[in-house]
């Protein structure tokens, strides 16, 4: 079996592709890797706690790696720090060399991926890329999934959805325009449950703050 790294945000589509690599008889999902933001504890951009990250890939059965970035990281820095975490990776399990993502549109990003970490000696899997992102969110919580949003940016979506629950009630409430998934980059998720997990989440929700006058970040935590 094709052992797989999956990278891994705490988010619905993360979760959701942790699932769909499991129903698959030729890949084993061997560890989780997460990106933390240094000095801030959390999954870069969805802002995400360890504990949490911790607890999910607890619930899901696999090891969290970790890779940590500065607060002010370009490109080339986040490669660096991602190389470093890719090469323990790679220590701990010597024939890993597919990583995989949970992306779903964005051609760019998906071609970008592939670019800098075939660099690294590293495969790019996108096990979701392509799905109707419509059909594919519905699909997550008819399959189970329960995740809340924990991050809006506020030029697309308005700040209210920051905390809201991820069900067919906010999907039906969201704008025109606005993609079912947040694809792009509307809003960002936090996973709770699923069948990817044996067994659910205990997690409150704390304050919603605005920050870099843009994002909307509601505070979720293990209990």
């Amino acid at each position: 079996m094709l052992p797989v790294l999956l990278c891994w945000s705490g988010g619905k589509d993360a979760a959701w592709a942790l699932h769909t690599l499991r129903q698959r008889d030729d890949t084993r999902v061997v560890a989780l890797l997460s990106t933390l933001t240094e000095g801030h504890g959390r999954a870069s951009m969805q802002g995400v706690r360890e504990e949490v990250l911790q607890a999910q890939a607890d619930a899901a059965g696999l090891p969290l790696l970790r890779a940590w970035i500065p607060q002010a990281c370009d490109n080339a820095v986040y490669l660096q720090r991602m190389a470093q975490a890719l090469a323990a990776a790679r220590q701990r399990w010597p024939a890993l060399r597919t990583l995989a993502f949970g992306d779903l549109l964005l051609e760019d990003i998906r071609q970008w991926r592939e670019r800098q970490f075939a660099g690294l000696g590293w495969d790019c899997r996108f096990p979701l890329f392509g799905d109707d992102t419509g059909a594919l969110a519905r699909r997550m919580i008819d399959g189970g999934l329960r995740a809340h949003l924990c991050c809006v940016d506020t030029q697309l979506l308005d700040a209210g959805f920051a905390g809201r629950a991820f069900d067919h009630v906010l999907l039906d409430a969201l704008p025109a325009g606005i993609d079912p998934c947040g694809e792009n980059g509307e809003f960002h998720t936090c996973v709770g449950a699923g069948p990817m997990f044996r067994a659910p989440l205990q997690l409150r929700a704390g304050a919603t703050v605005l920050r870099e006058a843009s994002y909307a970040y509601t505070d979720f935590m293990t209990v």
